[in-house]
């Protein structure tokens, strides 16, 4: 089953974005970022711990410190020289410590807490499989609605962001790519196989990218993740099962969990997918996870800011190259303007710690970082999702995401999100993973209307063609217990909730 825990998403002031930038990030040039791979030789040493170090940019800085590496007991997995930051495994306990000290290191930290062996996703709950008998079902009532697809009579999402309609006007364009980074993607599925881009997949996972025909198929059917957010971005309307938001579109696979039943998505393998995706030409890349093991990571420890400072760099890179980032909010409705939050789930590939951070200068990665689209959830009533996150200044859009409390009009009344699961099989999921590929989707839409937009750009058209129901008059009470369960702050513009409103995939195509 995928890793399950919520995941939180940190408010950023206008001044902490810069600071963030200018301390942190930059934006390299449009040159290429492809990695130099090192020997197999160094990479049989098989070190207990992996690291990114962060540097400088000139090729002399870069060449001294990977000397400093080996010096220091560190083997090289991949250097990715146009943004500075070299992958390392090493099994010295000092390493950190010892590099951070070399001239050129502008940060350098673990990215894990626990030995090298020899999910972290923002889905609420348990995959439900659709039934055969249900299948049947919800085709009848498809068919007698006159839908194009067997399964569309129970996806509320589609007509909810008007995409029913968008379809039939601009369904999307075949030169536009939306990039799934996660558990991995199967593209043998029948809605998925026709838009799928294999030159613009691989398996990232470990930092280094492994483009081999097919390794970015999930391993096994309990790695759903990936494959249902695909679907849900660009499912073909070709008479099989389901339809996504933008079924004109490409859609390709890059896989940074790890393969094993814990499926978390460590820095160096999200650094290698930003930059994959690139220098592959994808437009959109689609972020339905956070980066572990932290929840938050505080600038104030040399390894959490080591990441940071990686991820950041690898997505500013992906923004130069005209990629437009989106990432999912988290599904612990929190309100994430406050002034402080308890984190006692990190680190969590070893012994979580309870500890209290502040959201101003702990970051989520990557949906904290500057430029990145964050997407909180609703339900088929245009509710935020019980579950979603919140906080003004935080959301910028939201989309339909699920919510079994709020319960559509459709053949299986499942308030979740129907879309498709390896093994040619078809589920319901929930949760803010589930609404950002609605918005990744609606994103492509506006990138096929407008080819030359750029991220900035699209971002922008995103909040301007959406739909803000604004702030509930009533307390917002989910379970009616009569606690109120959050508060909305904002006006219609923008808010708290659903910031400058529910993404709107048919103005998207006007």
């Amino acid at each position: 089953m995928a890793h399950l825990r919520p995941r939180h998403r940190l408010a950023l002031a206008v001044p902490v974005v810069l600071s963030l930038t200018a301390s942190l990030g930059f934006l390299p040039s449009a040159a290429s970022a492809a990695p130099a791979v090192e020997t197999s030789a160094q990479a049989a040493d098989a070190p207990n711990l992996a690291y990114v170090v962060n540097t400088r940019l000139d090729h002399w800085t870069i060449n001294s410190v990977k000397k400093a590496i080996n010096a220091a007991g560190g083997t090289i997995v991949v250097t990715y020289e146009k943004i500075g930051v070299i992958v390392v495994h090493s099994a010295n306990p000092d390493f950190g410590p010892v590099i951070r000290k070399v001239p050129g290191v502008q940060s350098a930290g673990a990215t894990r807490t626990a030995p090298l062996s020899p999910a972290s996703t923002t889905d609420e709950g348990a995959v439900q499989y659709l039934s055969k008998e249900q299948a049947a079902k919800t085709a009848k009532a498809s068919a007698a609605a006159g839908d194009s697809e067997p399964l569309e009579a129970d996806q509320w999402d589609l007509p909810a962001i008007g995409a029913d309609k968008a379809a039939k006007i601009n369904p999307g364009s075949k030169d536009v790519t939306v990039a799934v980074i996660d558990v991995g993607v199967d593209d043998t599925h029948p809605d998925i196989a026709p838009n799928f881009s294999a030159s613009q997949s691989a398996n990232c996972v470990g930092g280094k990218a492994d483009t081999t025909y097919g390794s970015w198929r999930p391993v096994d059917s309990a790695h759903y993740h990936g494959t249902h957010v695909a679907g849900e971005i660009a499912a073909a309307r070709n008479g099989i099962g389901v339809a996504g938001v933008a079924p004109g579109v490409k859609v390709a696979g890059i896989t940074v969990a790890e393969p094993d039943s814990t499926q978390l998505f460590y820095p160096e393998s999200v650094v290698c997918a930003f930059v994959f995706a690139a220098d592959h030409g994808v437009e959109i890349t689609n972020n339905s996870y956070y980066v572990d093991p932290w929840l938050y990571n505080c600038m104030d420890d040399p390894d959490q800011r080591a990441i940071v400072d990686a991820v950041n760099r690898a997505q500013l890179y992906a923004q130069s190259k005209g990629t437009l980032n989106v990432a999912a909010a988290g599904n612990s409705n929190d309100d994430l303007d406050s002034n402080a939050l308890v984190d006692d789930s990190s680190p969590d590939d070893s012994t979580a710690v309870t500890r209290t951070v502040d959201p101003h200068e702990c970051f989520d990665v990557p949906t904290q970082l500057p430029g990145v689209v964050t997407v909180s959830s609703v339900g088929v009533k245009k509710a935020k999702s019980y579950f979603s996150s919140y906080g003004k200044g935080v959301i910028d859009v939201s989309a339909p995401g699920g919510d079994a409390l709020q319960i559509p009009e459709t053949p299986s009344k499942n308030g979740r999100i129907l879309s498709t699961l390896p093994n040619n099989s078809y589920g319901y999921l929930q949760g803010t993973s589930m609404a950002t590929p609605h918005v990744a989707a609606v994103a492509a839409l506006l990138k096929s209307t407008h080819p030359h937009a750029t991220p900035a750009q699209l971002q922008a058209l995103l909040k301007a063609e959406a739909d803000n129901p604004g702030c509930p008059t009533d307390p917002y009470d989910t379970n009616g217990d009569g606690v109120v369960d959050a508060t909305c702050v904002g006006g219609k513009r923008v808010n708290g909730f659903y910031g400058f409103g529910i993404v709107n995939a048919l103005r998207a195509v006007k």
